[in-house]
């Protein structure tokens, strides 16, 4: 049978952001870690009988946390752990550019009522990021009540609530910076943060109406 779920290319060269994230890096993160995912999630939707089902409705559907609990889950399972590494991941590499650019329009006013400033956010971002414990995710995401930051732990992702809106993710899992930056994740993070923000894709993925109409490769094969 055909894969469902396949994995999306880099949206850039792979030494395109060296040395904040290497080739190397990319080749294990991309494809190893994110590839494995891929394959268990299709292995894991066939046997549960879900091998027609979009990723977000596997995600939805597999979550066992109410949408408020988003903050406080732990594990859903194996297919929504996959399920929602895949999606995590395709969004982590769209976030990511070799020049960030800066937010303008709509998004650089929300950050502005949020935050207060883009520095500010920036701060904000370093900030719960190195603070974090373990392994995870680091999101910017929105809301009816604006923008606001979410560290989310394992595989957790803010799509298992249909009201809030991902714009930007970090990895803050180890793999994704320990060959380039050992056990430095805040210098992985100051690089991210300062030269490698997707502003691009944050002012489209707030303009969308859902993340299908983002340009992810998570779509069914």
């Amino acid at each position: 049978m055909p894969a469902h779920f396949t994995l999306p290319p880099l949206p850039f060269d792979p030494e395109a952001l060296s040395p904040t994230i290497s080739a190397k890096t990319f080749a294990e993160h991309h494809g190893g870690h994110h590839q494995a995912y891929v394959d268990s999630l299709n292995r894991l939707a066939a046997a549960e009988g879900m091998g027609k089902a979009s990723l977000l409705e596997i995600i939805q559907e597999t979550a066992d946390a109410e949408p408020d609990e988003v903050s406080e889950l732990v594990s859903s399972g194996d297919l929504f752990v996959h399920a929602a590494q895949h999606f995590n991941h395709a969004f982590y590499w769209q976030s990511l550019s070799p020049d960030g650019g800066a937010p303008g329009g709509d998004l650089l006013k929300a950050i502005n009522r949020a935050f207060g400033s883009l520095g500010a956010l920036k701060d904000a971002m370093l900030e719960a990021g190195t603070g974090h414990f373990a392994s995870g995710w680091l999101w910017l995401v929105a809301s009816d009540d604006g923008l606001e930051l979410m560290d989310t732990h394992d595989a957790q992702t803010p799509v298992i609530d249909p009201d809030l809106k991902p714009l930007l993710v970090i990895d803050l899992w180890e793999h994704a910076y320990y060959l380039d930056h050992k056990r430095a994740r805040k210098a992985y993070l100051e690089a991210v943060i300062s030269r490698h923000l997707n502003w691009d894709f944050a002012g489209r993925a707030l303009a969308a109406d859902s993340v299908d109409d983002l340009s992810l490769g998570i779509a069914n094969g």
